[in-house]
């Protein structure tokens, strides 16, 4: 796929790629109708064709979506470009994940209790609503102003007594989480 920055999709002015995965790309946005940031979440090229890679993504806004907590990414709506391209729109969020702070070397103890409690806050939130995460990790995980975590990234999220969409004895999430 294309950068996008500089460009407009639906009501969105792209102004920057913020990073890529496995499953999309993801940008820095202004919502020109609520004038407000967003991040915009694109599902790779490669998967466009993809039945089920697009059931997981359109699961993926679902899941974040009927999880409203303080400590989870905020999804605003999910929309298709005029190519039938999917994008979720959700909340932009200025911190640094977990990994990056992780990296820049040993986290404060009562940082780390705080990040893990109120991880653990959104995570029942969502299991409360029955929805399982499956890749819970640093890199999922952002830390915003006044050491508020917010969980990222329900892509491969479960919902609970909906249809399987990994096969049995499939692995899904980051082996090493």
């Amino acid at each position: 796929m294309p950068s996008l920055v500089n460009s407009t999709v639906s009501h969105y002015e792209i102004l920057a790629e913020l990073g890529r995965g496995g499953m999309g790309i993801v940008y820095k946005a202004r919502d020109v109708r609520l004038d407000r940031l967003a991040a915009l979440k694109f599902l790779a090229p490669q998967w466009t064709q993809d039945k089920l890679a697009k059931e997981r993504f359109v699961r993926e806004a679902q899941s974040a979506a009927a999880t409203e907590h303080t400590n989870i990414c905020n999804v605003y709506e999910i929309d298709e470009t005029d190519d039938g391209q999917l994008f979720i729109a959700m909340a932009y969020y200025e911190g640094q994940t977990l990994k990056q702070i992780i990296a820049e070397g040993p986290v404060d103890l009562g940082d780390a209790l705080l990040f893990a409690a109120q991880t653990a806050e959104g995570l029942g939130r969502a299991h409360e609503k029955g929805v399982v995460h499956r890749d819970v990790k640093p890199g999922n995980i952002i830390v915003v102003e006044n050491k508020t975590v917010k969980v990222l990234d329900f892509g491969i999220a479960k919902l609970s007594g909906s249809a399987e969409l990994t096969q049995t004895g499939s692995t899904v999430g980051t082996v090493a989480y």
